[in-house]
């Protein structure tokens, strides 16, 4: 089988063989990959009402186990953005309902954000409908195949972890 990917290596090849191609195989593959996933984690998400970054902090916060509460300290961690934006995130998440602040109990100056049912409601339908997009992308390789590309990307990120 081939595809478009094969096609952009073969010209290189052609314009530069002096070069190892083989990351541009890779790649660039994964690049188109990550664009089909981004789009269907968009429609997985449009379909229940909220965005991606809305998904990212009620995941977190969902993750965490019941409660399903954070510190916002955490939710920087867990979501990799800045505080300024940590906090625009949760005053627009507690406006539509999905989080609550109450005071931290074991400090006064801080706050603990919490998931709302309609909150967790919303991230869980959000993460199924995401599901299915993800298996829908995986159909065509099979569960050991899976498995073994998970190994594999596992093994490529292990230097930025």
């Amino acid at each position: 089988m081939r595809d478009e990917v094969d096609e952009l290596v073969e010209a290189w090849a052609r314009e530069r063989a002096d070069l190892d191609l083989e990351p541009v195989a890779v790649f660039s593959r994964i690049t188109r990959l990550a664009r089909h996933l981004d789009l269907a984690r968009r429609a997985a998400f449009t379909a229940h009402g909220i965005e991606s970054w809305e998904f990212d902090v009620l995941a977190a916060l969902r993750r965490a186990g019941a409660p399903y509460e954070l510190s916002p300290g955490r939710l920087l961690r867990e979501t990799l953005v800045t505080s300024g934006t940590m906090t625009n995130r949760v005053d627009r998440l507690a406006a539509r309902g999905f989080v609550e602040r109450y005071p931290d109990p074991e400090d006064r100056r801080g706050v603990i954000v919490r998931l709302t049912r309609e909150g967790k409601t919303a991230v869980d339908a959000a993460f199924e409908a995401l599901l299915v997009a993800e298996q829908a992308l995986l159909a065509d390789l099979p569960a050991r195949e899976q498995k073994k590309l998970a190994a594999l990307l596992r093994t490529l990120l292990a230097p930025y972890a």
